[in-house]
Formats: C-alpha cells, structure tokens, sequence
C-alpha cells in the first residue's frame, strides 16, 4: 500500500509540474534548423503565456480561451497545437502578432511593409540535405529579435517564398520555421494559430540525442547514432555542446 501510495503521489506531482510549469517536448523533424536540431529535447513554460485547455492533459475542455494571459513576444520560439488537428504538437518562430502584415517576396519577409534585415553569415551544406547549398544568415526581426536562418539556394521564387500579404487577425499569430525552405508553417499548412493553441515558449535544452531513426541521414551535427535500447552507443550519440543550452 506505501509504495501504491508513492507512485500515485509522484504521477500526481508529474501531472502537476507539466500543466502548470514546464513540459518536455523533442524535436522529431528539421524545420528549426539551425536554432534547434533534430533529436533535441527541451522544456516549455506551460505559465509564460497563461493557461488554456491545451495546458491541461490531453487538452480536457474544462474552459475556453487563456486565463492569467500574457502576450508572446515576436521572436519567440514557441510550442503550439495545429489548428487542424490539435493532437499534433508545432514548434516555431513567431513572426506576425495580431494585426501585422506580413509577405514573402522572392525569399525576403517583409513585416508591415518593411524589410526585415538580415546578414550573411557563410555558405554551408543544408544540414537537412547535404546534396543543396545553404546560406546561413542573422535576422534581426523588427522588435530587435536577432536569430539564424537557413534559405536554400534557387527557391526564390517557390510558392513559400512568394506569398501574398498575410494579415494576422485578433488573438492569433504567424508563425515560420527558421529553415525557411523546409518548414510547414503559418505560409501553408499551419495557417494563423489562435492565441488558445499556444502551449508556451521552449526555455532550454537539457538533452540531445541522435538517433538512428533520425529522419536526416548522415546528420553533421551527429558523431555517432544509436538507438534507444543500444545502451553501449548512448556516450557516441549524444551531442555534449547542446546540453543545458537556452533557446533564442
């Protein structure tokens, strides 16, 4: 009965700390790439933006809307629930705030009718694809935000990177992938996320792993892989220099 009583205990204290603090979420695809890699594993503030039905288990609609709500900030990299299907889990950057414009024109975006300005950084394999050259640049977004992204040489003038002008309505908000040219985001499928399907911003990294079920074969970033159960691989496929790391 006394060790019944514990494991209720800590799966209540578990339940407790990941709908009211943080929740560890991973990184199953390269959309976010360079900021965030496939295989990372990372904590989200489930109380930075307030609480909604998607911060409880299973997403119970207990209450509509967000209670004790605090606006994201452009630049966030934030964790949310897919408008059409709410059982999946999106990681990306927000972009657009309620009312901005925003466009994509020839692989430039644009909000609120201004360039947002970037600078390059090198030219690199796309770490996605090794077969296609990448181009890592620093965008500083209009509130200040400074982060990396990726375009891939040629896809100027891809439907992505040309895009009518998006004006994000009341209580929802744009998001992109910082891979620009490998990102479902709010220019497609994703479309404006209401302000309910924020989950909350990833804070830090506390693992990364590179396993061999990782989606991108021969992964640079990775010095080994292994899977799950291959315990004698763990110390080679872990990737040290990411651990305990913030997310910008």
């Amino acid at each position: 009965m006394e060790l019944i009583k514990t494991v209720v205990y800590a799966v209540l204290i578990a339940i407790v700390v990941r709908t009211v603090a943080y929740e560890p979420f991973n990184i199953p695809s390269p959309s976010m790439v360079p900021t965030l890699l496939v295989g990372d594993y990372l904590f989200v503030s489930k109380f930075a933006y307030g609480y909604s039905r998607y911060s409880l288990p299973f997403g119970l609609p207990l209450f509509s809307g967000r209670i004790l709500f605090h606006s994201p900030h452009q630049g966030d990299v934030v964790v949310f629930k897919l408008p059409s299907d709410t059982s999946k889990d999106f990681i990306k950057r927000l972009i657009g705030l309620p009312g901005d414009r925003v466009q994509v024109t020839a692989g430039e975006l644009y909000v609120n009718g201004k360039e947002v300005p970037r600078v390059k950084v090198k030219d690199e394999q796309c770490p996605d694809n090794l077969a296609i050259v990448c181009t890592l640049y620093t965008e500083t977004l209009p509130d200040g935000v400074q982060h990396p992204i990726l375009k891939r040489a040629g896809y100027e003038q891809t439907g992505p990177n040309n895009t009518p002008v998006y004006t994000v309505p009341p209580n929802h908000y744009f998001m992109m992938g910082d891979n620009r040219d490998n990102s479902d985001d709010s220019r497609g499928v994703v479309g404006y996320v209401p302000a309910e399907n924020l989950v909350g911003p990833a804070e830090f990294l506390f693992y990364s792993f590179c396993s061999a079920d990782s989606p991108i074969p021969n992964d640079p970033t990775c010095n080994g892989y292994a899977h799950w159960w291959e315990v004698w691989k763990w110390p080679f496929a872990i990737r040290y220099d990411r651990l305990f790391r913030g997310v910008h």
